[in-house]
């Protein structure tokens, strides 16, 4: 394949200069690890003002914002509902909490008249994802899901190759990743705050990685396994291996519209380096994306396009695009605030219309493993 065939599906970074006519006032719910990349972003902006954040441990709030990032004009509350409530001028907000409580932040903000950044995984069931769809709907508010991969340049490539057609039909997908010893701990790792375990921690992004590059298709059935085999064993897990309450392997056949099959694997802990790459086969060609332990940020060096030209069986190796700045949670928070502030209708967002079916096939996942059969892929009306 020529360079100027390749270059086609370049993202070009364009230079971004903001003026900071009024300050955007933003809140974030949830002060934990995640958090860490909002903060740091909206600090960054000259037009954005972080007036406000909440967390349920005491004093974390203000550990963390007057503390650490030395933000000594926001206010500190110990939850989302007195936050909300207690400052009105707030335009948007970040919900960086853990997963269980994801969906009741989401819909008190929209039904505050709140634009909202909502950390992945979108909630934990696909009966959460719609209530908060439901609430969007009614505020015609702007609600984007964390997935920051979908802002990187080689992401992007990778689907606009797949858009573009080259490999033809696509008819089978296989993805996945995980990491050989990588169980981690905090509120990941119990049913009551994390809900699901690897497959909404990791598992989520590589389903969305490739969910994103066919361009959304219904999910219509899975049949699905989940073990918790190394989270619960002290040899592997130390003393967390006694509350640990979620899935840290899970697999599954998925089957969508169009005919298309994703084989997915996903692992927090297991006796390999990788349960293999990413692959998407295609009529017309293949393309291989190198494994990842996590892929909750760009695509590494090694991506490989696989086509018979003129009769000659060919594998071409893809230029590596570079990270390049502003970084990836930048962006995110960027996107919304230009496409929910500023009004921009280009700027991109990560939309539930979307996320909606990640959250359905993870749902399905829990499901199926638990009655050990296939199950149909419900997703309620909005």
């Amino acid at each position: 394949m020529s360079d100027a065939v390749l270059s086609q599906f370049k993202q070009e970074e364009a230079k971004e200069e903001i003026k900071a006519e009024r300050k955007i006032k933003v809140g974030i719910i949830g002060t934990g690890g995640i958090s860490e990349g909002h903060i740091t972003s909206y600090l960054q902006m000259p037009d954005v003002e972080i007036i406000a954040a909440c967390d349920l441990i005491p004093t974390k709030a203000e550990s963390v914002m007057h503390d650490y990032h030395g933000v000594k004009n926001c206010r500190c509350y110990l939850n989302h509902k007195e936050m909300i409530d207690n400052e009105p001028e707030l335009d948007l907000v970040s919900i960086c909490t853990y997963n269980t409580q994801h969906a009741g932040p989401a819909i008190y903000a929209l039904e505050h008249g709140l634009h909202v950044i909502l950390e992945k995984p979108f909630t934990v069931t696909i009966d959460e994802a719609v209530e908060v769809m439901r609430a969007e709907k009614k505020s015609g508010k702007v609600l984007s899901i964390g997935f920051q991969p979908r802002y990187d340049y080689s992401m992007q490539y990778v689907r606009d190759i797949v858009q573009s057609g080259m490999l033809g039909k696509i008819y089978y997908v296989q993805t996945g990743g995980g990491r050989r010893r990588g169980i981690p701990g905090g509120t990941f790792i119990e049913k009551e705050t994390g809900g699901v375990g690897a497959l909404g921690d990791i598992g989520c992004y590589s389903l969305d990685m490739v969910m994103n590059a066919l361009g959304h298709p219904k999910p219509l059935t899975v049949s699905a396994y989940t073990s918790d085999f190394f989270g619960k064993d002290p040899k592997y897990n130390g003393e967390d291996a006694s509350r640990f309450s979620v899935d840290d392997f899970g697999a599954a056949f998925i089957r969508l519209e169009g005919g298309i099959i994703i084989d997915f694997r996903i692992s927090w802990a297991m006796h390999a380096d990788t349960p293999g790459d990413t692959i998407i086969l295609g009529t017309e060609g293949a393309l291989r994306i190198p494994s990842c332990d996590c892929w909750n940020g760009t695509i590494e060096p090694g991506l490989k396009l696989y086509r018979d030209i003129c009769g000659v069986q060919t594998e071409t190796p893809l230029p590596y695009i570079p990270k390049g700045e502003p970084l990836l949670f930048y962006r995110k928070c960027r996107g919304v605030i230009e496409r929910a502030i500023y009004g921009k209708e280009d700027a991109m967002i990560v939309p539930t219309s979307e996320i909606i079916y990640n959250q359905a096939i993870i749902d399905s996942i829990v499901k199926s493993a638990k009655l050990g059969r296939e199950v149909e892929v419900v997703i309620p009306e909005v």
